[in-house]
């Protein structure tokens, strides 16, 4: 009762902060008259969300549907690689310092490419999107098999068991709170990626649609999209959460909450 209790006043502070943040926002603008065109209203902007959502709705589908997909395709690749890497120091030494080299290069840079080889629209931001969610899966997957004790794996052989059978059953289990922890960050990676190649090479999607309301000094429309992503990416990271809470509850330590 105690920690329900508690979980209902932390989901109370954080919505009133979250109130408190926007009303200060809202004062702020009035009291300074600051123009539009450097900082709206709030309130202008969930004018601008309720009037234009009919027309922001179909870009918003497309910017989440191309994100999934390109975060799909690399959580997939990631853990592949994560597991080569985490399993094996041969690997490890080979492709290590060429995946680093590679999630260096700006990401921008990256766009232009992608649209040379494939042509504007969709699979470019697909790729980004992908791209740039790869590293933070591979960091945590390679990380959590590499924590495997030593230890465990000894008695484990003495047992009889293979390594596929190590990695099957302890590593790969020890590795989901990592795995699970690289998935918060690349989702929100996911979605640089993708406003980032639709800015640059789609005529479709929440990115397109703010490069267009920045060429036309639209800046409450800018804000709004802006609003749009923050909230896919907010609910996506609460996905990931419960998922998380579900599939890997034993690693977690159990809140205790003292009551004032």
């Amino acid at each position: 009762m105690n920690t329900l209790t508690a979980k209902n006043r932390q989901r109370v502070m954080s919505l009133a902060t979250l109130l408190g943040f926007f009303l200060l926002w809202e004062l702020i603008c009035r009291a300074t008259g600051v123009s539009d065109l450097i900082l709206p209203k709030p309130s202008q902007i969930a004018m601008v969300l309720w009037e234009k959502m009919p027309l922001l709705w179909p870009h918003t589908v497309q910017t989440l549907k191309t994100t999934l997909f390109g975060f799909a395709l690399g959580v997939g690749v990631g853990i592949v690689i994560g597991v080569a890497i985490g399993s094996s120091k041969l690997a490890y030494d080979v492709a290590y310092p060429l995946l680093v080299g590679f999630s260096s290069i700006p990401k921008v840079a990256v766009v232009p490419i992608f649209v040379v080889w494939f042509g504007a629209g969709t699979v470019p931001a697909v790729l980004t999107s992908m791209v740039i969610s790869i590293f933070p899966v591979v960091v945590n997957v390679a990380t959590g098999l590499a924590n495997t004790e030593p230890e465990l794996e000894d008695v484990l052989r003495v047992l009889g068991a293979r390594k596929r059978d190590i990695l099957w059953n302890v590593g790969l289990p020890r590795a989901l709170p990592y795995l699970f922890a690289s998935l918060k960050i690349a989702i929100t990676l996911a979605f640089v990626g993708t406003v980032l190649a639709e800015t640059v090479a789609a005529n479709k999607g929440i990115g397109n649609v703010m490069m267009i309301a920045s060429g036309n000094f639209d800046v409450p429309m800018v804000f709004a999209g802006l609003v749009i992503l923050a909230v896919m990416g907010v609910m996506l990271y609460a996905v990931s959460s419960f998922v998380e809470s579900r599939m890997t509850g034993w690693a977690q330590r159990k809140n205790e909450v003292v009551m004032a």
